[in-house]
């Protein structure tokens, strides 16, 4: 049985997290998933408008499905900064 966890993201019948639309697993429920996801980062600086117009280290996180290329997750950090990880207990 599928449990719907977010608009992006399932925990499927294997108790892995997977993607909603492809149903790709990014690992067990219970562990950070983040890391087995694509990730894309771009700076901040003229994406979000004058509050980050001098955010020079500001980077968007984006999570995307290695499976289908679906944005699951975006997050807002400097460099080298630990995901903020969303762990589904198990």
């Amino acid at each position: 049985m599928t449990r719907i966890l977010s608009a992006t993201l399932v925990r499927d019948s294997d108790d892995a997290i997977a993607c909603a639309g492809c149903g790709h697993a990014l690992g067990p429920a219970g562990q950070p998933w983040k890391p087995a996801a694509v990730l894309s980062e771009v700076a901040m600086k003229g994406l979000g408008g004058a509050p980050y117009s001098a955010a020079d280290d500001a980077l968007l996180r984006r999570f995307l499905c290695p499976g289908c290329g679906t944005l699951l997750d975006s997050e807002t950090a400097l460099p080298g900064d630990p995901f903020l990880e969303d762990v589904v207990e198990a």
